[in-house]
């Protein structure tokens, strides 16, 4: 089966009308995506920019959540604990990175301390038993670097970190392989509903679908309306973050959680899979859907956080800052409503906790599809797939002396400060998802990611990118 990719200055393939089309090619749509092709349905992805996972996706803290601060009985709680088993799986399937480093949450006062015997019994409410508390002395053996006056933690030592950009990117790849059609550059202007059918206008033009599957993220409550319904609103929470270098690493163990408030988890600091230490976030209400740019009030309160967390981290250097939109719907719980009268699902307030439920989403989605009048079929399993090794924790191709044998070009650097290499390049510029930009291939092999942000070699990676598209 050929893959179906279609991009700007590409018409709309015709035919029949879609089976299903889902909006938005974030975390969670590629995911619903992923399990509508494991079904026989002619099914869309629809995605307004040029990439997959080019917003709140490519921007958050990358942790696997066990859940175990949920709210108990929530839709989330449940979605989020099935998740983390689905996607690790996934994961050791195709070879996503992940690293189970543990949590520990902090109390730096006798009030969050006073707290954290509650968020043991929350985590064991929401089935999560291997919890337990820690006293001063225990956490700082734990984490030998962390601020004076910690009181003590809560460990959590089942939480993850993960590569946030390959985990959608696979999910698009195996439904794009397994025969969805996803189209890039299509902002959806308008929705119509007549005779069972749903019309989209778009920026390249129309399509027709019988179920309509509302998963645009920051966009959710835009398109509702389109679709005549106004029960939510989206404010974007903006999260600032800091990325310190690969130096940094050693200073921090787990990943360091403060006592949660009503805006969300707080500041926490983080190892990736990359290597690198991350800071932040900050949770900023907003009104405007486009405001990613980092501010000097957010770098200076996360530099202000991070010097009581860990002193030593402020010493670092810094490789990036980056700012993610979250989006905030004012329920502490997701928004997932099937409406079998519009033959419509709606997929809104999907929080930070949305690429660890992301799976399982997807799974409790197309579970509605009866009940709007569709039978999706026997699901079948998708082709296995290997994505690229992105993470410090397994080899990479410049270390692998036999690749090189085999194809030289994956023993030439590009990427000196990420060590990525021409054959990674090459193959991401000639896989089923190609990026379109820098940012895009950065997403896929690290390059321009590291120390110099592609100052050394920036138009080496342009020329190439611009290369495969001519």
């Amino acid at each position: 089966m050929t893959p179906t990719v279609t991009r700007a200055g590409q018409p709309l393939p015709g035919g029949p009308p879609y089976d299903v089309t889902v909006i938005g090619a974030g975390v969670v749509g590629t995911a619903i995506a992923r399990e509508l092709a494991r079904h026989p349905l002619r099914t869309a992805l629809v995605e307004a920019t040029d990439d997959i996972a080019n917003g709140t996706s490519k921007a958050n803290t990358a942790i696997l959540h066990t859940g175990f601060d949920a709210v108990p009985g929530t839709l989330e709680a449940r979605l989020v604990r099935e998740g983390q088993r689905l996607l690790a799986a996934h994961a050791g399937r195709t070879g996503i990175p992940v690293e189970r480093v543990g949590a520990l949450l902090i109390a730096w006062d006798q009030e969050q301390l006073d707290a954290l015997p509650g968020l043991l019994a929350k985590a064991e409410r929401n089935g999560y038993h291997a919890a337990r508390l820690l006293d001063a002395e225990e956490t700082a053996a734990r984490e030998p670097h962390i601020g004076p006056g910690a009181l003590g933690a809560l460990e959590i030592p089942d939480e993850a970190v993960i590569c946030p950009w390959t985990t959608p990117l696979s999910y698009a790849t195996q439904a794009v392989r397994a025969g969805v059609h996803l189209h890039l550059d299509c902002p959806v202007q308008d929705l119509a509903y007549a005779d069972g059918l749903h019309t989209l206008t778009t920026g390249r033009g129309t399509l027709r679908t019988g179920l309509l599957i509302n998963a645009a993220g920051l966009y959710a409550d835009a398109i509702d309306r389109l679709l005549g319904h106004d029960t939510f609103t989206v404010r974007p929470r903006r999260g600032q973050l800091i990325v310190f270098d690969k130096l940094a690493r050693d200073l921090v163990g787990h990943i360091l959680l403060p006592v949660p408030t009503a805006a969300g988890k707080g500041v926490l600091v983080a190892p990736t899979v990359f290597g690198n230490v991350l800071l932040g976030p900050t949770a900023e209400d907003l009104d405007d859907k486009t405001a990613t740019e980092s501010t000097a009030e957010g770098l200076a309160l996360l530099r202000e956080k991070g010097r009581r967390i860990l002193p030593r981290l402020l010493d670092e250097e810094v490789t990036a800052v980056y700012a993610g939109l979250r989006a905030a719907t004012g329920q502490e719980d997701y928004r997932i409503t099937a409406r079998p009268e519009q033959r419509s699902i709606t997929v809104g307030g999907i929080r930070s906790t949305g690429l660890t439920a992301s799976m399982a989403i997807a799974e409790y989605v197309v579970s509605l599809l009866p009940g709007t009048g569709l039978d999706p079929g026997e699901p079948t399993e998708l082709a296995p797939l290997t994505m690229p090794g992105l993470g410090e924790g397994a080899d990479r191709p410049y270390l692998d002396a036999g690749l090189i044998a085999r194809d030289p070009a994956y023993g030439t650097l590009v990427c000196h400060c990420e060590r990525v290499t021409e054959g990674e390049i090459r193959d991401a510029l000639t896989s089923t998802l190609p990026p379109r930009s820098a940012e895009g291939l950065a997403r896929r092999t690290r390059a321009g990611n590291g120390r110099c942000q592609g100052f050394h070699c920036g138009a080496a990676i342009r020329a190439r990118i611009e290369g495969a598209r001519s």
